[in-house]
C-alpha cells in the first residue's frame, strides 16, 4: 500500500509539472507577442488556456482522491496540500498570459510607437521568477522558493516605475493614451504572474519546512521526514 501511494504520489508531482511545463510556455509565448506583435503566438496562448484548464482539473481530482482515500500525514500532507494550491497559481499565471495575449491583439490593431517603459526586461525577470519556483519544486529546496521571494520586490519596483513612466506619456501625449494604457495592463499582468511565482515559492517552503511565510509569517521549521526525497 505504501509502494503504491508513493507512485501516486510520483504521477502527482508528474502532472503538475507538466502544468508548470504549460504555463510557463504560455507566459513565453505571451511576452514574445508582445515583443514581435505577433498575432500567431497570441492565438496559440488562447488555445492553450483550454488545456491548462483541463489540467488544473485534473490535478484537483487526484489530490483530492489521494486525501480522501489516504488520510496522509505530515509531510505528504503537506505535500498534496502544497500541489493543490500551486496548481491554482499556476493556472492562473494561464490567465494572465491570456491577458497579456488581448492586450496585444489590441496594440497590433494601433500605429507602432516608442514607450518610456522596457517591457521585454520586466518579462525576462519575471520568467526567471516562475522558472525558479518551478525548480524549487522539482528539487524541493526552500532554499531556492526563498530567493525567489526575494526577486518579488524588484517586479514591483519595475511595475512602479512603468506606471509613472507611462501616466507621463499619456499626459504629455493624448494621442498615446490607448497604447499606453495596453503596456500598462501588460506591466501589471506581468507584476501578477510574479505574485503567482512568489505563492508557488511559499508553498514549496510550506512543503519542504513545514513553515508559514506568507505575509511574513514566521514560525520554527519542523524537519521533514526521509519519505521526502521520494518526492
Amino acid at each position: 500500500m505504501r509502494t503504491r501511494f508513493i507512485q501516486e504520489l510520483d504521477n502527482l508531482r508528474a502532472r503538475l509539472l507538466r502544468m508548470g511545463g504549460l504555463a510557463e510556455q504560455a507566459v513565453d509565448r505571451a511576452c514574445q507577442a508582445y515583443h514581435d506583435r505577433d498575432l500567431k503566438l497570441c492565438h496559440l496562448v488562447l488555445e492553450g488556456e483550454l488545456r491548462i484548464n483541463s489540467m488544473e482539473r485534473e490535478i484537483d481530482e487526484l489530490a483530492f482522491d489521494l486525501l480522501a482515500m489516504q488520510q496522509p500525514m505530515a509531510v505528504d500532507l503537506r505535500f498534496i496540500l502544497a500541489v493543490t494550491k500551486i496548481n491554482a497559481d499556476l493556472e492562473r499565471v494561464g490567465d494572465q498570459a491570456v491577458n497579456i495575449s488581448e492586450r496585444v491583439m489590441d496594440l497590433v490593431e494601433l500605429p507602432k510607437v516608442d514607450l518610456p517603459v522596457d517591457i521585454p526586461r520586466m518579462a525576462a525577470a519575471v520568467a526567471a521568477m516562475v522558472r525558479r519556483a518551478l525548480e524549487s519544486f522539482i528539487e524541493g529546496k526552500a532554499e531556492l522558493a526563498q530567493a525567489v521571494l526575494e526577486m518579488d520586490n524588484v517586479i514591483d519596483r519595475m511595475r512602479d516605475e512603468a506606471f509613472i513612466s507611462l501616466v507621463k506619456a499619456m499626459n504629455e501625449h493624448p494621442e498615446l493614451t490607448r497604447q499606453a494604457l495596453d503596456t500598462l495592463l501588460v506591466a501589471r499582468n506581468l507584476e501578477r504572474v510574479a505574485d503567482h511565482a512568489t505563492n508557488i515559492a511559499e508553498d514549496v517552503i510550506f512543503w519542504v519546512r513545514g513553515a508559514d511565510v506568507r505575509h511574513n509569517v514566521q514560525q520554527e521549521p519542523q524537519p521533514a521526514p526521509a519519505v521526502t526525497e521520494s518526492h
